[in-house]
């Protein structure tokens, strides 16, 4: 027993003297030779200039600025003869330099361990660096090198499509070798979401250096890979226009294609994205998030707003989803509803009601009551589930980083959302686009190309990816011929017949337009108010979002239009302005004339066995106008 023990004791002593003997000569010596090898071997990447971003027609959006960098020599003492005659050279040099951050950031960044040059200057711009070039080539301990900067030529006009770039974090570094090397990186936007096309990737030099690290022979070399550009289907000059025809106004306008490319989206107002470049003062920064009109808020796809009457077409579908046929029946509309024994009136815009509404009526004239009683006998849930099947409480999909979603509500959200049980009370509300429905903007106007075309395409604002083409994504959607062609023929009464909502601004136009107007209310209405204030008499944030979303030509649709007005009033004669200007120039530059990939409308679907769907010809529209010689007096509610 006791050589037993004696003999696993020499084994285990044995044991342990061969593996460490294994570690020391075997193992460690791939640890030393790299450590060997970085003594005589120095690796430096090579950063890639940043793609750029052109509109449509070539214009630049997002480009790069030529300077340089300004880089000082480690291992100076910070209160070194050395190091001071360095930046004070600086400082002499370029006033506006400041002696106290240069000297921070020298100290932050220097150690024994560091070999590189510490940047203590980000950019000088090329113009500023010509003239001081030669003396400053030959200041000991200085390093010069060439640096890009990245510029927005259109500023606040792009600010939401193009977004901006800005200094990386250790979060965003840790996550990306090329960020963690540049140190800048797309914050927003297009700059945020194809970042990983813009910056390209490292190139890399590998030198054979001395023990004081200056390099006698280049190794190897790879170049980096770079000028990764993206061109887009946005046309700068129409996006400049429709900026600028918002003037004091606040709100959103989105052309696009019936495919899905985006032509122009301005969220009004904006900001100058130059200002994130180099880095945001306090000052400004403040000035951003205190501004009321949220300039920093991309709207057309942060932006979510109770639809009103813009979502009746859709709501309408959605019906006839769930209940075949159920839109062949007219209601009778007398001012309001009331549900079971409850006194409390859903009132329809329109006092004294529209008399018998059949579904083409209740688009034009916006009938209320017709889609309270419709509501009721389909219910929420049944309503939600198709509305998210047509573009709403769902993202679009657009090439932006961070949409939002909006909300339309069912039973299961709200008692997530509150605990709650659901009302039927809330569901006539929810018919006209209130209570807990909230869009996008993004939403309304990919709706309305599904409307125009029985196609849902996701909105798409890049056309070509270094230089690869973005194809369209196109979805079929399943709707009933009849009914979509009687709610398209609602529309272009809106629009082309006296009384409609939008007939005042949109029925002198060179094209023939479809589309709805509609008001979304901020605030509610009591129940003890008899006379409704009009809407400039209301304080301006009480006063409702003003819509209107339309496509064009209404025979062969290949242009969707969506406008809102924040605290407009109304659609027509406040969103609508604006979307015919937006059409006046679409047909002034050629856009009408032109044969692009826009899906064509299904407008001559086959309903049944020798039933065909008849929709207006160019010469019937024509007369119907010429008809229309007599413009009524607008109402004082012409809310919808």
């Amino acid at each position: 027993m006791r050589y037993k023990f004696i003999l696993i004791i020499f084994l285990v002593f044995w044991g342990v003297m061969i593996t460490r003997l294994y570690h020391v000569s075997i193992k460690s010596n791939f640890y030393y030779e790299g450590l060997a090898k970085d003594n005589v071997e120095r690796k430096q990447y090579i950063k890639p200039v940043r793609g750029e971003i052109n509109d449509i027609n070539g214009n630049l959006l997002a480009m790069n600025r030529i300077g340089f960098s300004l880089l000082i020599a480690p291992h100076l003492k910070a209160k070194s003869d050395r190091l001071s005659a360095v930046i004070d050279t600086l400082v002499e040099t370029f006033p506006d330099l400041n002696k106290t951050v240069m000297l921070k950031v020298y100290k932050k960044h220097n150690s024994p361990y560091n070999h590189n040059y510490i940047k203590v200057v980000d950019f000088i711009h090329y113009a500023a660096m010509m003239g001081a070039y030669p003396n400053l080539s030959l200041v000991e301990n200085l390093k010069i090198e060439a640096e890009t900067k990245r510029y927005y030529p259109y500023g606040k006009i792009s600010a939401h499509i193009i977004g901006y770039t800005g200094r990386s974090n250790r979060k965003e570094n840790k996550k990306d070798a090329v960020v963690d090397e540049v140190g800048k990186v797309g914050k927003s936007g297009l700059e945020r979401h194809y970042n990983h096309v813009l910056q390209g990737e490292l190139g890399y030099e590998i030198s054979k250096v001395t023990a004081t690290n200056k390099a006698i022979a280049v190794l190897e070399k790879e170049k980096p890979k770079d000028n990764k550009n993206i061109r887009l289907n946005i046309d700068i000059d129409l996006q400049k226009m429709i900026y600028e025809r918002f003037a004091e106004q606040t709100g959103v306008a989105i052309v696009m294609r019936t495919n899905g490319e985006v032509l122009s989206a301005v969220s009004y107002p904006s900001y100058d994205p130059n200002m994130f470049v180099g880095g945001i003062s306090t000052k400004d920064w403040k000035a951003l998030q205190n501004d009321l009109a949220h300039p920093f808020t991309n709207k057309f796809i942060h932006g979510t707003y109770p639809p009103g009457s813009a979502i009746k077409m859709s709501m309408a579908l959605a019906f006839e989803k769930a209940k075949p046929n159920i839109l062949a029946n007219s209601e009778f509309c007398n001012g309001h509803i009331t549900i079971g024994k409850s006194s409390h009136k859903f009132r329809c815009w329109k006092k004294y009601g529209h008399g018998t509404v059949p579904l083409r009526k209740a688009i034009r004239e916006s009938c209320d009551v017709y889609f309270y009683k419709k509501s009721l006998a389909v219910g929420i849930n049944a309503m939600a589930k198709n509305l998210r099947t047509f573009g709403y409480g769902v993202k679009t999909g657009v090439d932006l980083p961070r949409e939002y979603s909006g909300i339309m509500p069912d039973q299961a959200w709200k008692k997530k959302r509150f605990n709650k049980s659901w009302y039927r009370g809330e569901t006539v509300i929810a018919a006209i686009g209130q209570g807990y429905d909230l869009v996008t903007p993004l939403q309304v106007a990919r709706n309305t190309g599904l409307l125009a075309t029985s196609y849902l395409a996701t909105p798409r604002i890049a056309r070509e990816v270094d230089n690869k083409v973005i194809a369209p994504e196109i979805k079929h959607i399943d709707l009933s011929p009849q009914y979509l062609n009687e709610i398209r023929r609602g529309m272009y009464d809106v629009c082309n017949t006296p009384g409609g909502t939008g007939f005042r601004t949109m029925s002198k136009l060179p094209i023939t337009v479809a589309g709805k107007t509609g008001t979304s209310q901020v605030t509610s209405i009591p129940q003890s108010t008899v006379h409704r204030l009009k809407e400039h008499e209301l304080a301006y944030f009480h006063r409702s979002h003003a819509w209107i979303t339309t496509y064009a030509p209404y025979d062969d649709p290949k242009y969707i239009v969506t406008v809102l007005v924040e605290h407009g009033g109304h659609g027509g004669s406040t969103s609508g302005p604006i979307a015919a200007d937006i059409y006046k120039w679409l047909f002034s530059h050629g856009y009408f004339h032109q044969d692009g990939d826009s899906m064509p409308a299904d407008n001559n679907a086959t309903v049944g066995e020798n039933t065909t769907i008849d929709i207006y010809t160019e010469q019937e529209i024509r007369k119907v106008k010429r008809k229309a010689v007599k413009r009524p007096k607008p109402s004082s509610l012409d809310l919808f």
